[in-house]
């Protein structure tokens, strides 16, 4: 799991304006009202060649009584168990009040490192007045203005030196599957009937799994390990403290598989979030299956596989090689299918095309659709080989590149997979000048 620095502090003193500062876009909510962050907002930088998480939690206010604001409370305590290092957000211009000192003597009593910022200090005069912030008890403090960038880059080198150093995971030849989805589509149910013993709790509550849970399985005289991941939510609805973190636990997760199955409810049908999963497994070139869980509830037609399915492709054209099964956790049915499919998806993500065999693909399919002209030129691709597999990424070799239209690579691409296949596999095209 990538490092967590979490943005901490009461309400109004800049702490989204600074998350959006070290994330480097414009994420969170900016607004003079208090208390607009309800939510946490996470995102990932990088910097002085480390990644790590940021997390914007909501203004602090420990006594007050409003259930938002309890809520906020809870958000803090947990951001502290969570988090490798604290940046305690303060304003300069306000100086130090009474609920910054509540979070210091909380921050204090426990074992994180703790930076404090001393925000809005966006002239001299400021960065002088962030001196009396040392009486709050802490040795460093960095004075910025998170709204220009002022003292950010100091703040973030200090940021990576307190950072824990990554742990190396031990190369492993096993294929991960990640099971992934929204919540309470059968994640877990599914896990439980192919291991035919239950590994994950099973109830009706969305977000019941809050943690990635590992298991081994051996099919067909293969092993695999199933990742069952906590309920992917609509980060706006992501208001649960624990499984906010759970969320960030499942990207990771899609990030380390080697295949992504997406799991979803049949009754509920295909959403944006699930299309939005589809989206980061195909930019991590992960292998995808699509599965239609609760197969069984469903009162079927002639045609109504054919229906769904083409309902999902509607809705994802650009994803037409993600294969689609239909599937009952409950009853088992076709379970075993997914290990079937996900055997053969690592099987394509690992193939490889000859160069000579790719070139006489490429002098077939330019003579049925001829490389346009651009400005005035002829545009050639004169070579093309497959520099990569597992996963496969293609260098196609040509003049001017850069006036190649976007239908011809998608042209390219679909008459790549009608010869070679690579179902379930996103494919990498790069186009060089020759």
């Amino acid at each position: 799991m990538l490092p967590v620095v979490s943005i901490v502090g009461r309400p109004n003193v800049g702490k989204s304006t600074l998350f959006n500062r070290l994330i480097g876009e414009r994420k969170a909510i900016v607004h003079d009202i208090s208390g607009v962050t309800r939510d946490r907002h996470y995102g990932e930088s990088f910097w002085g060649n480390k990644e790590f998480s940021v997390i914007d939690t909501g203004g602090y206010v420990p006594d007050e009584n409003d259930i938002m604001m309890v809520g906020i409370k809870e958000q803090v305590h947990i951001a502290i168990e969570e988090s490798d290092v604290i940046l305690f957000t303060v304003d300069v211009e306000a100086g130090i009040t009474d609920l910054d000192k509540n979070i210091a003597d909380i921050l204090r009593r426990q074992n994180r490192p703790v930076i404090i910022i001393a925000n809005k200090a966006d002239n001299e005069q400021r960065k002088w007045q962030m001196n009396e912030f040392y009486s709050l008890g802490y040795d460093e403090i960095f004075a910025v203005s998170a709204v220009n960038g002022t003292g950010t880059g100091d703040l973030l080198d200090r940021v990576i030196e307190l950072l824990p150093e990554p742990v190396e995971e031990p190369e492993s030849s096993t294929p991960k599957l990640a099971i992934v989805g929204r919540p309470n589509v059968g994640k877990s149910s599914l896990v439980n009937s192919l291991l035919g013993k239950q590994r994950s709790i099973v109830t009706d509550i969305a977000g019941t799994t809050r943690d990635s849970i590992n298991s081994n399985i051996i099919f067909n005289d293969k092993e695999y390990i199933l990742v069952d991941t906590a309920g992917l939510r609509r980060k706006t609805k992501v208001r649960e403290n624990i499984e906010f973190y759970s969320t960030l636990r499942t990207h990771k997760s899609v990030r380390e598989a080697d295949v992504v199955i997406l799991v979803i409810d049949a009754m509920q049908g295909f959403e944006a979030q699930d299309i939005r999963i589809l989206v980061e497994a195909e930019r991590f070139n992960k292998g995808i299956i699509l599965v239609l869980n609760k197969w069984d509830l469903v009162e079927k037609e002639t045609n109504t596989h054919k229906a769904f399915v083409d309902a999902v492709y509607e809705k994802i054209p650009t994803m037409k090689y993600i294969p689609i099964l239909t599937i009952s956790a409950l009853t088992k049915q076709r379970i075993f299918k997914i290990l079937e499919v996900s055997d053969e998806v690592l099987a394509e993500r690992s193939k490889k095309i000859s160069t000579s065999n790719l070139n006489k693909f490429i002098e077939d399919v330019t003579k049925e659709r001829p490389v346009p002209v651009a400005k005035g030129t002829q545009l050639k691709i004169k070579y093309a080989t497959q520099v990569k597999a597992n996963p496969p990424v293609f260098s196609f070799f040509m003049n001017k590149p850069q006036d190649l239209p976007a239908n011809y690579r998608r042209f390219l691409e679909n008459r790549i997979r009608d010869v070679y296949g690579f179902i379930g596999v996103p494919i990498t095209m790069v186009f060089k000048e020759k």
